[in-house]
């Protein structure tokens, strides 16, 4: 902090340390929530290492605001600082979708077309004859990563778009089945007389 010492005191004071704070806490709830996610997929040693790392920016950022004691806007930027790293931690563990899931598909037509689809498309896909409000239905589940969880849906809502979809987290495989990648998608979309664009 000899730094800020040879600042100008009111910039010091009302923007330099403010921002310090609020990056800090910024910081330390992103990596909160990283943690959080880590936890609940059993994730013991990357989640010990996070946990490490957030408390002790934690502890940086409260020791501002305990020095400089009694300024509002440092509690302002305390509290902004929680709130975006909320957002910006939700939004990450979205765009970097780490993980698997498992897929539950519940359709009420014939669904061999898009288990032989889903299989093409490199899934590994149990299906079960199960019976549902409505009478006969079939039972899809495949295991997949969660950053294809939007290209697997359109293929479903493809070939039947009121069909029942749910997703689970999964904590714990004790084998993941993913055929070997032998056909490009485009040729596998043409042969099925179905093309998707992948985003």
């Amino acid at each position: 902090m000899d730094l800020l010492t040879t600042l100008p005191p009111n910039l010091a004071q009302y923007l330099i340390i403010p921002l310090m704070i609020m990056f800090a806490r910024i910081c330390d709830v992103t990596i909160g929530t990283f943690r959080i996610i880590l936890v609940s997929r059993g994730e013991r040693l990357y989640a010990s290492l996070a946990g490490f790392v957030e408390v002790f920016i934690w502890v940086v950022a409260v020791s501002q605001v305990l020095t400089n004691f009694g300024g509002l806007i440092n509690y302002i930027a305390y509290a902004a600082g929680f709130a975006i790293g909320n957002y910006i931690g939700i939004t990450l563990e979205k765009r970097l979708a780490m993980g698997m899931v498992v897929m539950r598909v519940i359709s009420n037509k014939p669904a061999d077309e898009l288990i032989e689809h889903l299989k093409q498309e490199y899934h590994g896909v149990t299906s079960i004859a199960a019976r549902g409000m409505s009478g006969e239905v079939r039972l899809v589940l495949s295991v997949v990563k969660r950053k294809d969880i939007p290209y697997f849906l359109k293929i479903v809502k493809n070939y039947n778009p009121k069909a029942y979809v749910s997703v689970e987290d999964v904590r714990h495989l004790s084998e993941t089945y993913l055929p070997p990648r032998t056909k490009s998608r485009k040729k596998i979309n043409r042969k099925m007389k179905f093309s998707l664009k992948r985003k």
